[in-house]
C-alpha cells in the first residue's frame, strides 16, 4: 500500500508539470538533465526509459534528487512557481534513481573497450562522474581513494538524515559495476605521487576537493574547543556536545548540516552566527527553516571578533553589523561600540574551505592565487593532468562537481584521441 501511494504521489506530481517549450528547469540544472523529458516518461510509467534518459547527463539521480539545492536550480526556474509552486523535480529524479536500485537496472550498455588507461584521484561526485563517463566511452578507469569507501563529501559531508548511506552505497556500486577498478586507502602525496600515475596511465583526473576549513584570523582561534567544520564532518571525530553551548560561525549549507547534527547530540544550545542578514545567507531557505524548527538559534548581522578563554573556549566577543548596499553588492559595516559577548563551550568554523596547500604545491602544477589548481577547459599546465570539482574553483554543489567531472571526461577523451 505504501509503495502504491508513493507511485500515485509521483504520477500526480509528474502530471503537475505543464511541459513548457522553453524548458527553463533544464537550464537551471547544472547537469542539464532533460527534466521535462524524464517527467513525460514518468507520466507514461516508462520508468526504465526515464532512467536511461537521465543517464545521458548523470549517474547520481538518487543522490542529486535528494540533496541538490533544487529551489536555487531546476525548481527555482519552474514557471509553475509564478502562480502556485514549483514541480518537485528533485523528488521525481530521486524516485527514478530509486527505481533503478530496486530493479537492478544497469548503467553499462554496449561499452567497447579501448586500450587507454585513466587514473581518477578521489571518489567524490566529480571523480565518480568522470570515471563513469570515461568508462562509457570504453576507457579503462582506476579510482584512487584515500579512504576505505567512496563518495567523498557524499559520505562524510552529508549527514545521514539528508542522505541515506545505503542508497549512496548502491548508487556507487552501480557505477563500479560498469567495470571500474578502485584502489582504496591510497592517498596522493603519501602512498603515490602524481609522477607515479603519469608513468602508468595515459591521463589523470584529480578530484581531490578542498576540505580544509578557512581560518578566522582572530585572537583565541587556537584555544581548545575551536574546530573546523569541514574536518568535523569528514572525520566525524566529534567532542562531547552533551549539555554544551556550541557556536557555529557561518551560514552556508555546511553550517546547516553541522547545526542539525550537533543539536541531535543533545547540545543545550546551538547558535549559528552570520555577518549578514538572513536574506543574504548562502544556505537554502528550507535548510535554515529546518534548523530553526529543530531548535537552532540564529544570530544575524554579527561578526565574531575574538574567542575568549584561558586554556579553552569560554565565550566569544561579537560586533553588530549593518548592511551597506553599493548598488552592485551587499556589504557590511561594523557598528561602533556595539560589541557584546556570548558564553559558549565550543566554536566551529564554517566560513568556507580551501585546498590542502602542502598537497597542491607538491604537484608542480600552475596554481591560482587562492591555491586552487589553474585549468584551461579542465586541463592543467601538465597536458596529461585534468582537474574538476572544488579544487578547480568549480561551484561547491554536488551537481556542479558532477558536471565538472563529466565535462572533464569529454575533454580527456578528446586528448586521448588526439583531438583539440
Amino acid at each position: 500500500m505504501v509503495k502504491m501511494n508513493k507511485e500515485i504521489e509521483i504520477l500526480n506530481e509528474a502530471n503537475f508539470c505543464i511541459h513548457c517549450l522553453a524548458k527553463p528547469c533544464q537550464e537551471g540544472c547544472p547537469l542539464n538533465n532533460d527534466t521535462e523529458g524524464f517527467i513525460d516518461l514518468i507520466r507514461e510509467k516508462k520508468y526504465k526509459d526515464a532512467y536511461d534518459l537521465l543517464l545521458k547527463t548523470t549517474v547520481l539521480p538518487s543522490v542529486c534528487g535528494r540533496i541538490c539545492p533544487h529551489e536555487n536550480q531546476c525548481e527555482g526556474k519552474c514557471v509553475k512557481k509564478i502562480a502556485s509552486r514549483s514541480v518537485k523535480i528533485g523528488m521525481l529524479e530521486a524516485f527514478i534513481g530509486d527505481q533503478a536500485i530496486e530493479n537492478n537496472w544497469s548503467i553499462k550498455s554496449n561499452i567497447v573497450d579501448k586500450d587507454k588507461k585513466v587514473a581518477v584521484v578521489g571518489g567524490g561526485p566529480s571523480g565518480l562522474s568522470c570515471a563513469a563517463f570515461l568508462r562509457k566511452k570504453g576507457y579503462k578507469v582506476t579510482i584512487f581513494e584515500k579512504y576505505n569507501s567512496l563518495g567523498g563529501l557524499l559520505s562524510y559531508g552529508i549527514p545521514d538524515f539528508r542522505l541515506d548511506k545505503n542508497i549512496l552505497k548502491q548508487t556507487i556500486n552501480n557505477i563500479l559495476n560498469m567495470g571500474i577498478e578502485v584502489k582504496y586507502n591510497k592517498c596522493l602525496g603519501i602512498d603515490f605521487t602524481l609522477d607515479d600515475l603519469k608513468n602508468n596511465y595515459d591521463a589523470i583526473f584529480l578530484g581531490i576537493g578542498t576540505n580544509i576549513s578557512k581560518k578566522l584570523n582572530i585572537s583565541g582561534e587556537n584555544l581548545n574547543g575551536v574546530y573546523g567544520g569541514n574536518e568535523l564532518l569528514e572525520h566525524k571525530n566529534y567532542p562531547d556536545f552533551n549539555n554544551k553551548k556550541v557556536v557555529i560561525y557561518g551560514c552556508g549549507n555546511v553550517a546547516m548540516d553541522l547545526s542539525r547534527t550537533i543539536i541531535r547530540m543533545n547540545a543545550s544550545k546551538v547558535y549559528v552566527i552570520y555577518r549578514r542578514d538572513e536574506n543574504n545567507a548562502p544556505a537554502l531557505k528550507s535548510e535554515i527553516e529546518n534548523a530553526k524548527s529543530e531548535g537552532v538559534k540564529f544570530i544575524f548581522l554579527s561578526s565574531i571578533v575574538a574567542i575568549k578563554g584561558t586554556d579553552k573556549v569560554e565565550s566569544i566577543e561579537l560586533i553588530k553589523n549593518e548592511l551597506v548596499n553599493d548598488g552592485d553588492n551587499v556589504g557590511i559595516k561594523s557598528i561602533i561600540n556595539s560589541n557584546y559577548e556570548i558564553n559558549c563551550d565550543y566554536v566551529i568554523k564554517a566560513i568556507g574551505s580551501m585546498p590542502n596547500l602542502n598537497l597542491v604545491n607538491s604537484l608542480n602544477l600552475d596554481l591560482l592565487d587562492n591555491g586552487k589548481i589553474k585549468i584551461n577547459n579542465f586541463q592543467t599546465s601538465d597536458e596529461k593532468v585534468f582537474v574538476g570539482g572544488d579544487v578547480a574553483g568549480i561551484k561547491s554543489t554536488v551537481a556542479f562537481a558532477a558536471r565538472s567531472g563529466i565535462d572533464a571526461a569529454e575533454r580527456i577523451s578528446k586528448y586521448l584521441e588526439g583531438k583539440n
